[in-house]
C-alpha cells in the first residue's frame, strides 16, 4: 500500500525512546544548544600524547563547542591547554596546526608567552601601563587537561564539571587492559562530511549497517560468534560491544594478520563508543580512534587516528600500517562506505519534504549485535543533558 505525505509525518508506533525527531539533525538552534550544554560541559580528546613528543611541542585544536585551543608540552614535560587567544586584543595566537616553540609571540603587538602560559613580555609595557598592568596580569586562559586512557589528551572548557574518570566511569573496562603499553599515532586524517555529527555516532553505535560492508559480512557476520556479541550500556551515554574473532582468511585473497595486540585474542575486535562523539576501535593489530567536531547542523569534521605500540619494531609497525590501511585508510574496504552512508542520510534530512520526520531506533534483539540499544542509550543521555526529549524536542517536556 502506498503512503502519502501525511502518513509519513505520523508518529511511529513505538515508545518515545525508540525513535527521534529528524529535526535534531537540522535545527540551528538545537545545534547551538548542543555546543553549550553537551560539548561545552564534557571531556573531549584533543590529540594524543605521542603528537607532542618533546618539550615546547604544540598542536592547535578546534574544540567542538567553538573555541580554538592550543595544546602545549611544557619544559617540565606536562601537557597543558589554553585558549588560542592573546589576552590583549583577542588575536589568534598560534596559526600553524603543529610545531615547536619555546615562546608564543602574538603577531599583533608582540606580546610573548612561555610554554606554561605565563606572559613573559609586553612591548613598551612600562611606558603604556606604568604600574597599573604588567606581564603577571596577562597569562593565557588555561583549559582543564588530563592525559589518560591510552595516552590521549583530554580537554574540558568547563572548570566545574567532574574529573575525566567520573565521565568515563567503567565504559572502557574491556579495552583498558590493552592500553597499558605506550601508544603512538602513525596515521592522522581529517574528513569534513556534510552530515550531522550524531549520524556519524549513530553509525558507529550500531552494527546493523554491516549489511553495507561486504568485507564485514564475510569476515564477521558469516562467522561464529558474531551474533553472540552483546551491547553493554554505561552511565553518561557510553556503550561497549563485546569481543569476537574476525576471520580475515575468509575474505577472497585474505589471510590472518601476522601481528596481534598484547592480551587480545588472535583476530579480536573491541569497540567502545563514548558520549558525545569518541570511538575506540581495537581490531586485531591496530587501534582506530574517531573524534567528531561539529561545524554546523549539516557539517561535521571527523578526526581519525591509527595507533600502534610505541615500542614496535620496524617490521611490526609496517604490518600494523598495512592492516590499518587495508580496512580504515582512505582507500580501505570500510571507511569510505561509512562516510558515504552518513553523507546520504544528511542529504535526505536536509530536504525532508519527501520523507519521514522520524528516525527509528526500534530494533530489539536482547542487546545483541543488531539491537539498537546503543543508539537509544545515546539519545537518553542527549535528552537528559539538553532538557528535551529526542522524540519530541519541541514539546517543552523535560526528560
Amino acid at each position: 500500500m502506498s503512503r502519502n505525505g501525511r502518513q509519513w509525518q505520523e508518529q511511529p508506533r513505538f515508545p518515545g525512546t525508540h525513535f527521534v525527531d529528524t529535526r535534531l539533525y537540522t535545527d540551528a538552534d538545537i545545534f547551538r544548544e548542543e555546543q553549550v550544554k553537551i560539548f561545552g560541559k564534557t571531556w573531549i580528546i584533543a590529540c594524543h600524547d605521542s603528537e607532542l613528543p618533546n618539550p615546547y611541542d604544540y598542536r592547535t585544536f578546534r574544540h567542538p563547542a567553538g573555541p580554538d585551543l592550543v595544546v602545549l608540552r611544557g619544559d617540565d614535560g606536562q601537557v597543558r591547554s589554553f585558549y588560542n587567544i592573546c589576552p590583549h586584543r583577542g588575536n589568534v595566537l598560534v596559526h600553524d596546526p603543529s610545531g615547536s616553540a619555546q615562546k608564543l609571540l602574538c603577531i599583533f603587538h608582540g606580546w610573548a608567552f612561555d610554554c606554561r602560559g605565563s606572559c613573559t613580555g609586553i612591548t613598551r609595557g612600562k611606558e603604556g601601563y606604568q604600574d597599573r598592568f604588567g606581564a603577571s596580569d596577562a597569562s593565557l586562559r588555561e583549559v582543564r587537561t588530563e592525559v589518560g586512557y591510552g595516552g590521549f589528551v583530554w580537554v574540558n572548557i568547563d572548570d566545574d564539571v567532574p574529573l575525566l574518570r567520573a565521565h568515563v566511569g567503567d565504559a572502557l573496562e574491556l579495552i583498558e587492559p590493552h592500553l597499558r603499553e605506550p601508544l603512538e599515532v602513525f596515521h592522522f586524517q581529517k574528513v569534513i562530511v556534510n552530515t550531522n555529527f550524531k549520524l556519524w555516532h549513530d553509525t558507529n553505535s550500531e552494527f546493523y549497517h554491516d549489511y553495507m560492508h561486504y568485507f564485514n559480512r564475510v569476515t564477521g557476520m558469516l562467522q561464529p560468534g558474531y551474533f553472540d556479541r552483546k551491547y553493554r550500556p554505561y552511565p553518561n551515554g557510553h556503550v561497549s560491544v563485546g569481543s569476537m574473532q574476525v576471520r580475515y582468511d575468509k575474505y577472497e585473497g585474505g589471510e590472518e594478520r601476522r601481528v596481534g595486540w598484547p592480551g587480545l585474542e588472535p583476530g579480536g575486535w573491541l569497540l567502545i563508543d563514548l558520549f558525545p562523539g569518541v570511538t575506540y576501535n581495537l581490531r586485531t593489530s591496530v587501534i582506530r580512534l574517531d573524534t567528531v567536531i561539529p561545524l554546523s547542523p549539516n557539517q561535521t569534521l571527523i578526526e581519525f587516528r591509527g595507533l600502534g605500540l610505541k615500542g614496535d619494531t620496524a617490521e611490526h609497525r609496517a604490518c600494523r600500517v598495512r592492516d590499518h590501511n587495508s580496512i580504515w585508510g582512505p582507500f580501505g574496504r570500510n571507511l569510505h562506505e561509512d562516510l558515504l552512508a552518513v553523507r546520504g542520510q544528511g542529504s535526505a534530512m536536509r530536504d525532508s519534504s519527501g520523507g519521514s520526520r522520524w528516525v527509528l531506533h526500534g530494533r530489539e534483539e536482547g542487546h545483541g549485535i543488531h539491537d539498537e540499544v546503543g543508539m537509544r542509550h545515546y539519545y537518553a543521555e542527549w535528552s537528559r543533558r539538553m532538557g528535551r526529549l529526542s522524540s519530541s524536542p519541541y514539546a517543552g517536556t523535560k526528560p
